[in-house]
């Protein structure tokens, strides 16, 4: 069976084929090609593009899509998998994202061509835990703020919480989402002694160290709140007005997952208000984010170009990790991250 692979700027061709080396022992072939881009800028624009319009907001080239007839395995990351593409390549088994979320896949046209479709998740959790640290502690101990203003010569000490900057032990953090990236985060917490609870309704299992409370909870008691969460249609603005208001005055957001989850407009005018001390986003609305958006004006807000779940490590380890997802689907084992309900039919010739 040959598989296809297509690389972009984030996992470049070396780490597909490094990654997926291991699939030539059980007899598949790999063909790797590339989804160039200028500039990560660039491709964060078919990124955008794509989830606004679908995969078919965006054409491959005419060098990545020829002879998809020939391929039973599709391998990507950002690029699209679109009708065309799909209905080009007929004799295609399996489409692999290397990402959570399936955006860039005519899911339900696959589907309806029996093509199973699966994705990696918790493939960047660990980068995601780790940059929602740094966000925490970035924000509550001014380490941005204090960054930004001594690259410009002032020695700054003041800022909008210096009358009661806190320190994570003992602090109640709030984690509304408890899957893969909200354990770390939470294991993290643990040795910072932090006191962590979180709200999932779908977490199924022993939750501790975190006590599993109702989202009204959590809003009410946390020092700090940290999203996790999927976004879905049930979860799109999940913390809204109604939830900042129960916020304490002195606790501050932090959101790594989906700008979605939040209602971002509430969220500036209670900042602006300072009914609550702060906030800490890597994920907009609007992205890139405008020159004169509120946040870039706002003192009491930490803010980065969603780059949480950017690593190295987290690209290189999804190729490994996906290839040991197709070996188990070729061998049949039940333990597969399918998300559109059709096993895998991968017979080697």
């Amino acid at each position: 069976m040959k598989l296809l692979a297509i690389s972009d700027t984030y996992i470049p061709p070396g780490f597909m084929r490094d990654g997926l080396a291991q699939l030539r022992d059980i007899g598949i072939d790999i063909d790797v090609r590339s989804w160039e881009h200028k500039t990560l800028i660039d491709l964060q624009e078919d990124n955008l593009a794509i989830e606004a319009g679908g995969p078919g907001a965006v054409r491959l080239s005419d060098e990545i899509t020829q002879g998809l007839e020939g391929f039973g395995i599709v391998v990507v990351q950002f690029a699209p998998i679109s009708r065309s593409f799909i209905e080009k390549a007929k004799n295609l088994r399996l489409i692999s994202v290397l990402r959570g979320g399936a955006e860039n896949i005519a899911v339900e046209f696959a589907t309806q061509r029996g093509i199973s479709v699966m994705n990696t998740p918790g493939r960047n959790a660990r980068a995601v835990a780790e940059c929602t640290m740094g966000m925490i502690l970035a924000e509550i101990r001014n380490i941005a703020r204090s960054h930004a203003q001594l690259k410009s010569n002032r020695w700054q000490r003041s800022f909008p919480n210096s009358g009661a900057i806190p320190e994570l032990c003992s602090k109640t953090v709030g984690l509304v989402g408890y899957g893969a990236v909200g354990r770390l985060v939470c294991g993290y917490l643990q040795a910072f002694g932090s006191n962590v609870i979180a709200y999932d309704p779908y977490f199924k299992g022993d939750s501790a160290p975190a006590k599993l409370v109702t989202l009204e909870t959590l809003m009410r008691t946390s020092d700090v709140v940290s999203i996790h969460a999927r976004l879905t249609a049930e979860s799109y603005h999940l913390i809204g007005e109604k939830e900042l208001a129960l916020m304490k005055p002195n606790a501050v957001l932090v959101n790594t997952a989906r700008s979605g989850l939040v209602d971002e407009q509430a969220l500036i005018e209670f900042l602006r208000a300072a009914r609550i001390t702060g906030a800490a986003l890597d994920v907009f609305d609007e992205e890139p984010l405008p020159a004169d958006h509120p946040f870039i004006q706002l003192e009491n807000v930490t803010i980065t170009a969603h780059l949480a779940g950017s690593t190295i490590d987290a690209f290189k380890n999804s190729v490994a990790l996906m290839a040991g997802h197709i070996r188990n689907a070729v061998n049949k084992c039940d333990d597969i991250p399918v998300i559109n309900n059709i096993r895998p039919c991968l017979e080697m010739g």
